[in-house]
C-alpha cells in the first residue's frame, strides 16, 4: 500500500504544483520552460507508474475490506461511468454546448470516475484511490475558479460537435466495458 501512497503523492502532487501560478513561473523562470515541463512530464509518469504497481501489489496481497457495497450500486456506477466518457469526449479544442456546460469536462469526467468507483469499491485501498483523485478534482475546481479561469464558452444550441462527443464518449465507454477485465482484472458486466 505505501507504493499506492507514494505514487498518489508524487503524481497529484506535481498536478497540485500547477495550479500554484506563482510557483510554476518561478520554476519555469529559474530553469526554462523545457525543463519545467521535462520535469513535470517525469514526474507524473513515475507517479502513475507507482499508483498502478501499487495498486496491483495491494490487490495481489488480498484487499482489506471496509464495507461491503450492495449490488445495485453497480448500475448507479455505469450509469455514472458513461457520463464520465461523455465528460472526457466533451475535452475537445471544438465548442460545444456540452464542453459548454460542463466548463472544465476533464475536472468533471476525474470527479464522476471517482465517485463512481467508490461506490463499488469498498477496500482500503480503493478508497484512499478513489478519495484522493475526487479530492484532487474538487482542489484544482475550486483552485480554477479562484483565479477567474471561466472555462469553456457556453453556447445557445447543441451542435454537430455535441454529436461527436455523445457517439465518441458512448463508443469509448463500450470498449472500456470490454477492456476492463483486461486492464483491470474486474470485469463489469457479470
Amino acid at each position: 500500500m505505501l507504493i499506492l501512497i507514494v505514487g498518489l503523492i508524487v503524481f497529484l502532487g506535481v498536478h497540485v504544483l500547477t495550479t500554484m501560478r506563482e510557483t510554476r513561473v518561478e520554476l519555469i523562470g529559474r530553469f526554462g520552460e523545457r525543463t519545467y515541463k521535462l520535469a513535470y512530464a517525469a514526474a507524473s509518469v513515475v507517479g502513475f507508474v507507482l499508483i498502478v504497481w501499487g495498486f496491483s501489489r495491494y490487490r495481489a496481497h488480498g484487499l482489506i475490506p471496509v464495507w461491503a457495497p450492495p449490488e445495485w450500486t453497480r448500475h448507479i456506477t455505469m450509469l455514472l461511468m458513461w457520463l464520465a466518457f461523455i465528460a472526457l469526449a466533451a475535452m475537445g479544442k471544438t465548442p460545444s454546448r456540452i464542453r459548454g456546460w460542463l466548463r472544465h469536462p476533464m475536472l468533471v469526467a476525474i470527479k464522476i470516475w471517482a465517485l463512481a468507483h467508490l461506490l463499488v469499491n469498498g477496500d482500503l485501498g480503493g478508497m484512499i484511490l478513489f478519495c484522493s483523485f475526487l479530492a484532487f478534482a474538487v482542489y484544482d475546481r475550486i483552485a480554477v475558479k479562484r483565479r477567474g479561469d471561466v472555462g469553456a464558452p457556453r453556447l445557445a444550441e447543441f451542435t454537430r460537435a455535441d454529436v461527436v462527443t455523445l457517439v465518441g464518449g458512448t463508443v469509448a465507454y463500450v470498449v472500456m466495458i470490454f477492456l476492463h477485465p483486461i486492464l483491470i482484472g474486474v470485469p463489469v458486466l457479470r
